[in-house]
């Protein structure tokens, strides 16, 4: 069972995973290594190899193994007084991960913040996303190899046109935005676990925007931008006799909800500017920390407000200027040319204009805010956090996460631990303003 999990993470190609049946023994293998596993290897039986032996064993060179560990992507477990590297199990299980991503068109720069923050989760965990993933790529290779048989089809048969093979492009293209879309769910991750684990407030921040909204008055909802569901991971509802859909414009994003919220709810792909549903449809619609991801907020307001009924409630969060502000003073003492943003979200919906914004579509505007601050005494988490986001941090940081990570250690030394600033909050409005 070993050797088969060794071979897997390596790029041996006449083992289990070449066989015939293809997808079937990809998850075999991938379960039999977590039954053999449990949740993480056992910290008594772990074994250590030279990096000769360990090269072998994962089939890729020590060539490779000396550039990830320049580059700090994969440090080995132990470094012996005489400067001989060994590595360990847990390393192998890293090693795995970068094998998958490097395989799957990701570049080292998009890696790095993709495994490091994976640290916490269990293995199992661990692999299951990467079978979710694996799923998305082989319902969409059939789905192409199946057009490229109806194209053959129709190229006999001289019925092929150039309508036809615009379709095929559009298909072939796809492959990039599942891994859009997978980045998008990974990074979204990361930034939910920094605030889950280091804000001070005593109700989270979802616990906290539930308690806001008056489900006694919500029979037809409508979440935009639900993210990866987290809204409703402990708030069961009773749904019955009710409509709830869930979207997001990313696939990737919504197929991670639908795991966490259930199967009580509906899920679609949505554009939240053409909302696809009639006038007056829904009495609720949330859009959590979204409206600032659309270029056209009026467009968008506009559509929300034909979809609501002349008594429904919209309940939209956004944060301000200040919202983690010395996050990115911490990037710029680092490096003066990074930008966590391509621009400043907040100036496009935010605490400062969100009202005058709203009170344009709706007659009555209150905002509530959301009292906390994250108190960071770990470095990790903030290079994570960092490296998720949206700027050109990655490309700047890249190759040097090691000295950003040693970097944020030393400030948190001096400090004792790092305060950070949230500046957040909710608008609940109503009575929307019906235009033509």
């Amino acid at each position: 069972m070993r050797k088969v999990c060794f071979t897997f993470f390596g790029e041996e190609r006449n083992g289990v995973i070449a066989s015939k049946t293809g997808e079937m023994d990809l998850k075999k293998t991938y379960f039999s290594v977590v039954k053999m596993n449990d949740h993480r290897y056992n910290s008594s039986m772990k074994r250590y190899y030279f990096s000769g032996e360990f090269a072998k064993l994962a089939n890729v060179t020590q060539r490779t193994l000396r550039y990830y560990d320049k580059i700090g992507l994969l440090k080995p477990s132990l470094i012996m007084e005489n400067g001989y590297r060994k590595y360990s199990d847990d390393d192998l299980i890293q090693l795995q991960k970068i094998v998958f991503y490097k395989q799957l068109g990701f570049s080292l720069e998009e890696i790095f913040p993709m495994i490091l923050n994976e640290d916490r989760h269990t293995l199992k965990e661990s692999f299951e996303t990467q079978i979710a993933f694996i799923d998305q790529r082989l319902a969409h290779l059939k789905g192409l190899k199946d057009s490229l048989r109806t194209g053959i089809s129709l190229l006999e048969k001289q019925e092929l046109n150039a309508e036809r093979i615009a379709a095929l492009i559009r298909q072939t293209t796809q492959e990039e935005k599942i891994i859009s879309h997978y980045k998008d769910a990974t990074n979204l991750n990361v930034r939910i676990h920094l605030h889950e684990r280091y804000s001070i407030s005593p109700i989270h921040w979802f616990d906290w925007l539930y308690q806001q909204i008056d489900f006694s008055k919500v029979n037809k909802l409508l979440e935009l931008g639900c993210g990866n569901g987290k809204l409703w991971e402990y708030h069961k509802i009773n749904v019955r006799n009710r409509e709830f859909f869930l979207s997001d414009i990313s696939e990737g994003i919504l197929a991670q909800a639908k795991q966490i919220a259930g199967d009580d709810f509906s899920y679609l792909v949505i554009d939240a500017k053409q909302i696809p549903f009639k006038n007056a449809y829904f009495d609720t619609v949330i859009a959590n920390h979204m409206l600032f991801y659309v270029k056209d907020v009026q467009s968008c307001l506009h559509e929300i407000t034909r979809v609501l009924g002349k008594q429904g409630i919209l309940y939209c969060s956004t944060y301000g200027k200040a919202h983690m502000a010395e996050l990115s003073e911490l990037a710029k003492a680092f490096d003066e040319r990074i930008s966590l943003s391509d621009e400043c979200l907040y100036e496009r919906f935010g605490l400062e204009n969100g009202h005058a914004l709203l009170k344009e579509h709706f007659a009555q505007v209150q905002f509530v805010r959301y009292e906390d601050k994250l108190v960071v005494d770990q470095a990790q988490p903030l290079v994570d956090y960092i490296l998720s986001c949206h700027g050109n941090q990655n490309e700047i940081i890249g190759n040097h996460v090691p000295q950003f990570k040693q970097f944020i250690e030393t400030q948190i030394q001096e400090q004792g631990a790092l305060t950070i600033t949230k500046d957040a909050g909710l608008f609940i409005c109503s009575h929307p303003l019906i235009k033509a």
